[in-house]
């Protein structure tokens, strides 16, 4: 479908209500894989963390990761669920090359958790705080699948591979899938409620150290399932399903997408295809994948290999006393300690900077001047690059430098922005960056007080200005003066300096 016969997002949400249902796959940081011993080290040369159990070679049988289901036991308490007192494993099968023993282990009627709920807070159409209940139907435990890698294209996917090779070292890995029932929310903020949710799932996974939910490598990823019906009715459409989308970011683009491409499907009186389709990171784009599936069409039965999981209600009720604070009561909390307005700490959530600001202010900086960078100069980087903040190449504690070298007085803002470009380049910590651009503030009198004299020789005007009183004049020869010496001077002492001379 071209872009031209797309109908804007908010003309389809004039005739068409979005029904939303988000399938969120959190890989669990356990040291080795869902039924076996081998590790799960992210970045391993392919196929040399795999064994018979996880290649499911004839024979090989597979044994349950303790960790795994403690994880899944506080993930499930921590999502508001009921934990079951005995579920059981399922093999639910397809034939995909990933897929090396053409089914995955996973649950279906009998899942750890289930019956839960988070609440995600939004910006509402009127500029005020919404608060938007997400009901959770599940959480199960299930193993992950290889990976395929698509070569001779110039995307990394298979449209225009002319290969593919599979690394098996991701199969197997311990996964939680957290499923949601039907999400029907205000139109209008049904791309920005998906994108909440997905952030406070992260932020929730990460508080329970149960994940390191890194979306850039694929440990937090979800699958965005999306409907509509005409505004009124109560009769739910076809729905597709985005896979693998794995930034807050595409999320909302992936939900704003589809619900423009349906509606032009529906203006025609075209049918839409159920079938899981595909994100493009770089034009906010789908494309087909396969037809989906029907639970029925997987055929699951129960796992013969494996025997019932049957969590002690009393090791349960330990674990419950183990979560940590609720997201909502942290960021209620850091919102008091920080004294952010209700706005900054609005945008700080949106931009997905809570933990980044978090971790710059416990490495020593003021609050408002680590949001001031995460969500200022870097939030514009990343906006640039198509990226979310969290994946750009730099660290709270190497943005907490730059500004300790700003409170030095070694550096100002403007020449921040340049030490922020070497370290996001690879160039070295911001010490080494500034040493190698020669960036650091000029602040000898010498040097300084020729650029005045020559500022006051090319302004005579405005030197007389101050010479006459009009101190606020003096900002004019500042500012010549920042421009001789490339943003490097001392501005403060620069204003000394005229003061001094002007008398």
């Amino acid at each position: 479908m071209s872009e031209r016969s797309l109908v804007p997002f908010d003309t389809a949400i004039e005739r068409y209500d979005p029904v939303l249902g988000l399938e969120v796959h959190v890989e669990l940081n356990t040291a080795t894989k869902m039924f076996c011993g081998c590790p799960t080290e992210f970045g391993a040369d392919p196929n040399t963390q795999v064994c018979p159990v996880c290649l499911g070679l004839p024979g090989a049988l597979p044994v349950v990761n303790a960790k795994a289901v403690e994880a899944a036991v506080r993930i499930g308490l921590a999502l508001n669920c009921s934990i079951a007192e005995r579920c059981r494993f399922a093999r639910k099968n397809y034939f995909y090359p990933d897929m090396p023993k053409n089914f995955q282990t996973s649950q279906y009627d009998e899942p750890i958790a289930f019956d839960g709920f988070v609440d995600v807070e939004v910006e509402g159409t009127d500029g005020q705080p919404v608060t938007v209940r997400i009901e959770i139907e599940r959480a199960h435990m299930e193993e992950d699948t290889g990976k395929s890698l698509h070569v001779g294209g110039s995307t990394g996917r298979i449209q225009g591979a002319d290969h593919s090779l599979l690394d098996y070292n991701r199969a197997g890995i311990p996964l939680i899938e957290i499923v949601t029932k039907t999400i029907e929310v205000e139109p209008a903020l049904a791309p920005l409620v998906a994108r909440a949710y997905v952030a406070q799932l992260r932020e929730l996974m990460v508080a329970l150290d149960v994940s390191d939910a890194r979306m850039d490598q694929g440990s937090l990823r979800a699958d965005v399932n999306l409907s509509l019906k005409p505004t009124g009715s109560t009769t739910l459409g076809t729905r597709s399903e985005t896979k693998n989308v794995n930034s807050f970011r595409s999320v909302e683009r992936a939900v704003r997408y589809e619900v423009t491409r349906h509606a032009a499907l529906l203006d025609a009186g075209e049918r839409v295809v159920q079938e899981t389709r595909h994100f493009h990171e770089s034009d906010g784009t789908t494309s087909a994948g396969r037809e989906k599936s029907d639970a029925d069409d997987y055929r699951y039965f129960p796992e013969p290999d494996l025997a019932p999981v049957a969590p002690d209600p009393a090791w349960v009720e330990e674990l419950r006393g183990t979560l940590p604070e609720a997201p909502e009561l942290r960021r209620r909390r850091l919102q008091g300690e920080w004294g952010f307005s209700d706005l900054e700490m609005r945008d700080t959530l949106g931009a997905g900077a809570l933990d980044l600001v978090a971790a710059t202010i416990d490495a020593g900086v003021a609050p408002q001047s680590a949001r001031k960078w995460w969500l200022g100069e870097l939030a514009r980087r990343a906006n640039d690059t198509g990226t979310d903040l969290a994946a750009l190449p730099i660290t709270p504690a190497q943005v907490a430098n730059v500004q300790a070298l700003i409170d030095a007085g070694r550096i100002n803002d403007k020449l921040a922005r340049q030490v922020f470009d070497g370290v996001l380049a690879g160039e070295g910590t911001a010490e080494e960056v500034v040493a190698a651009r020669g960036l650091e503030v000029v602040s000898d009198d010498g040097a300084l007080g020729d650029a005045v004299d020559r500022a006051i020789e090319a302004n005579p005007d405005v030197a007389q200005k101050i010479r006459d009183g009009k101190l606020q004049a003096a900002g004019a020869l500042i500012g010549a003066v920042m421009k001789e010496m490339r943003g490097q001077a001392d501005a403060g002492r620069v204003r000394e300096l005229i003061l001094e001379r002007l008398g």
